[in-house]
């Protein structure tokens, strides 16, 4: 027989269950029909589904047509649980919709119609509840045309189905009936299967009325699909059995699963069950078209394909609102992590966090149902009490501009480059990845483990740490050594291009919408227009209904500013009001500066997330900060190559040169320090250049460094006391010569030199200050004194980092050494080696003291 799987979804309280019962009943496959309100649903077998009277969880049923073997899915109808309905779509062939007859059309029926369409799901609707009072075929029928499509036709009675409503539905077919001929079956079942006609009934699931008419056009106007002779299979979810044995629930999309199969290069199934209720059947195999659980995969995720299956499209439906959770009995939140991603595999869409720094659980969820829910299954399941903060608003981040992301990672016996290109993708397409590199530059399994790694994980964006989407980030680039490369490696370079990419790029921060609708009288339209308008509010006023008095207004807002809204809008309008909303995806935040400061992030302190490179210096791994990345990478910059033709950076077969100061860069620019350190470092003092600048009073020459050299004496230790200053990290360290820098980069130097002069005076210690001097070609070290301390501008090729690093290696365990810097690597680098440091902010707070202290004497002395 044809198999084929039909998804019964609805609104909450529609029916949906009721309809699935009558179906399964009217085709002999129960004996009794179940009901919702009395616990004995063939389908509703959860403890928490039979008390609360919803659908909670999708259920599978078997029954057989004429020529069909049918797979019921039954969803989730309420909206708290709109994902796990979602992620049944993906293996729907055909869906019954099911709208009340007493409620008409409502919120959760459009959002189900739109998401039909998204996925091309051909639909048959039901009407239910016609028994009831006050029910009008004929209105009911107007308002689905109106609302949801003008291609649904009344095919209750067969015999009464209007040929030219059908044939006004296809060209085709339109021709056809204009032409005299008869429009047959076959035609009808195309047309639906191509979604251009939805044959609608009416009756009562309750009663069994309509349900007849329902399984023969299911039975008449459903065609069988055709599959590969190749394995395919598409997984949907995730579930474990009363024993907590794992169920990898999918459909064949393709070939034939086989017992003991492999499926995964790592695992292979143990056993196939397929289910009816709560119970199974097992079996050795399964063709295309069906749908089963099996055992023995530990790995699998919903959405996920297996062999050749076609990747599915990105859900539509998400949580907007994270909670933070609180465990109430005392349990660790380590010991509470794992069980909890025990619910996070059957519901991917909980994306529950364990933030390190706050030592918080952060859940997102739909709404208060689901909270409530989620309390009883992690107190029933895992024995642990819960219960949920505050909710917050879920952000997201995007790029506005195309930058190549560039990340290294060099430590000792360790390398790999990647070079990513980082583009703004389509509104909702998440991220996108893909790759455009040569396999003669990047060998090909390299290629898929860089793929990989930047599937795995969700990557933060670096305005508020949320999550990335709507980028496409093609693989451009990379380098791997014969010999040293590892595949961790490649995910070090892969995330780390991806951070350094995002630090250059223009982010925007992104906010959930709700597109909403108001039903409301006319008196009430100037109260609501106001509100929309204070919220930010995408609006339109459409035409009103002269016989009713009513105003239809509808349009997106921010889910921020419409979290408390209903109770509002409900007690202005006296109840008679009406307000659907549906999911506006994410658009830019309407208030993002606000939102940026209050969430406080910082992304170069994160260090989880590092935009740093390492690369290996003097046998060792040296962080490079993102904006200097650019001068030492071993790969020539793609994204110039395309855009320019020509390359600015330093190519793979030069030495790779140290950068200047992180700041230097930002402030000045490469030419205007290439000219400011020529002229400054007195390399070439008989030029032009220098007589503009006031030159350093020489009094000798030496080397601090040279054997033999020694200080005073100290009371610290035996040894002489060095401080050596980082003079370029000083300078746009504190606020006051940076600002200085900016016009004048000489002028901050010697008033920098002048403050270390006035120090060294109170504190009698060996002062160097370096400054690097690397940019000036065929330069060598030139050291001289400065009144009372020595100042140092380092040779070609060589930062200021290097000659103290040096000089600690050199001095740090016979002499009292300290070093004045901000410089992270540096600071552990100089520590290692038995010195010590005090960081820019510390230093200028000691220099104040001391200046204050002068100060003081000096007036006490004149008074």
């Amino acid at each position: 027989m044809n198999h084929v799987v039909i998804g019964m979804l609805a609104h909450v309280d529609a029916g949906k269950t009721t309809l699935s019962e009558a179906l399964l009943y009217s085709t002999g496959t129960i004996r009794t029909l179940g009901r919702v309100d009395t616990k004995n649903a063939f389908l509703d077998t959860d403890s928490l589904e039979r008390a609360r009277g919803i659908t909670i969880f999708s259920k599978q049923a078997r029954f057989s047509l004429n020529d069909f073997s049918v797979s019921l899915l039954d969803t989730p109808g309420h909206v708290d649980f709109s994902t796990e309905m979602e992620r049944t779509l993906q293996v729907l062939d055909y869906a019954i919709l099911v709208v009340s007859g007493a409620d008409g059309v409502q919120g959760h029926t459009k959002t189900l119609w739109q998401l039909l369409k998204h996925y091309r799901i051909p639909t048959f609707l039901f009407v239910n509840k016609m028994d009831q009072q006050g029910t009008n075929r004929q209105l009911l029928l107007e308002q689905l045309r109106t609302l949801l499509s003008d291609s649904i036709v009344d095919f209750s009675f067969k015999s009464a189905i209007d040929p030219e409503a059908v044939a006004l539905t296809d060209e085709q077919l339109l021709d056809k009936h204009l032409a005299g001929e008869e429009i047959t079956d076959e035609d009808i079942a195309s047309v639906i299967a191509d979604r251009k006609l939805f044959p609608c009934y009416f009756g009562s699931a309750l009663k069994v009325k309509g349900i007849d008419e329902l399984i023969q056009g299911l039975n008449t106007y459903m065609k069988a699909k055709s599959y590969s002779d190749e394995f395919g299979a598409k997984v949907y979810k995730i579930t474990r059995d009363t024993q907590g044995n794992r169920l990898t629930h999918l459909k064949v999309t393709g070939g034939t699963l086989l017992s003991r199969m492999s499926v995964t290069d790592t695992e292979k199934i143990n056993q196939i069950r397929l289910y009816s209720g709560e119970k199974f059947t097992a079996v050795n195999e399964v063709g295309a078209g069906e749908v089963c659980a099996v055992t023995g995969l530990e790995s699998t995720f919903a959405g996920q394909s297996l062999g050749n299956d076609i990747p599915s499209d990105i859900p539509l439906l998400e949580p907007v609102m994270t909670y933070k959770l609180l465990i109430l009995d005392g349990t660790d939140p380590l010991v509470a992590i794992p069980k909890l991603r025990l619910l996070e595999e059957e519901d991917p869409k909980l994306h529950i966090v364990w933030n390190e720094f706050l030592k918080e659980i952060h859940i997102q969820v739909m709404g208060a149902v689901q909270i409530e829910i989620l309390k009883t299954v992690i107190a029933e399941r895992f024995g642990i009490s819960v219960d949920f903060g505050t909710g917050n608003i879920v952000y997201k981040e995007t790029i506005a501009d195309t930058v190549e992301g560039v990340g290294h990672f060099e430590p000792l016996r360790h390398y790999a480059e990647v070079h990513l290109i980082l583009e703004p993708g389509a509104p909702g397409s998440g991220i996108t990845c893909k790759v455009d590199c040569e396999e003669n530059s990047l060998d090909r399994n390299w290629q898929r483990l860089i793929m990989t790694h930047l599937r795995e994980r969700t990557h933060r964006g670096v305005l508020t740490g949320s999550p990335l989407t709507d980028v496409v980030i093609s693989l451009v680039g990379g380098r791997a050594h014969q010999k040293h490369t590892e595949g961790g490696d490649f995910r070090q370079a892969t995330y780390r291009a991806v951070r350094q990419g995002l630090m250059q790029a223009s982010s925007v921060l992104l906010e959930p919408y709700y597109s909403f609708t108001l039903e409301l009288p006319q008196a009430s339209v100037g109260r609501a227009m106001t509100d929309l308008e204070r919220m930010q509010a995408e609006f339109e006023l459409k035409e009103s209904d002269a016989e009713t008095d009513y105003a239809v207004i509808s349009g997106n807002a921010p889910v921020s500013a419409f979290t408390e809204y209903q109770n509002e809008f409900i007690a202005y309008t006296k109840g008679r009001g009406k307000l659907y909303l549906g999911q506006g995806g994410y658009k830019p935040c309407h208030n993002a500066e606000e939102v940026i400061e209050k969430i406080g992030y910082d992304a170069e302190r994160d260090t989880n997330n590092p935009s740093s490179s390492v690369f290996c210096s003097h046998g060792a791994g040296d962080v490079i900060p993102w904006n200097e990345v650019f001068n030492y990478m071993h790969i020539e910059s793609i994204l110039a190559l395309r855009t320019k033709g020509t390359s600015d950076s330093v190519s793979s077969s030069e030495q790779p040169v140290h950068s200047t100061r992180e700041a230097m860069d930002l402030a000045l620019g490469t030419e205007e320090i290439d000219s400011i350190l020529r002229r400054s470092s007195f390399a070439n003092s008989n030029t032009k250049e220098t007589k503009h600048f006031r030159p350093f009073a020489k009094t000798r020459s030496y080397d601090p460094v040279a054997p033999g050299y020694r200080g005073k004496e100290t009371v610290q230790n035996s040894g002489t006391s060095y401080l050596l200053v980082d003079g370029y990290n000083i300078i746009f360290s504190w606020s006051d010569l940076k600002e200085l820098a900016a016009t004048n980069l000489d002028a901050a130097r010697n008033k920098l030199l002048d403050t270390m002069c006035n120090y060294q005076a109170m504190k009698k210690c060996e002062l160097i200050v370096v400054f690097d001097a690397y940019r000036v070609q065929n330069h060598d070290t030139e050291c001289f004194d400065h009144h009372n301390i020595h100042v140092v501008f380092t040779k070609e090729a060589e930062t200021a980092d290097t000659y103290i690093e040096r000089f600690a290696h050199e001095h740090g365990r016979k002499h009292y050494v300290r070093v004045a810097t901000s410089d992270r690597l540096e600071q552990v680098i100089i520590t290692g080696q038995g010195c010590h440091m005090v960081s820019a902010g510390e230093f200028e707070q000691e220099v104040k003291a001391l200046e204050d202290r002068i100060r003081e004497e000096y007036l006490n002395r004149n008074l």
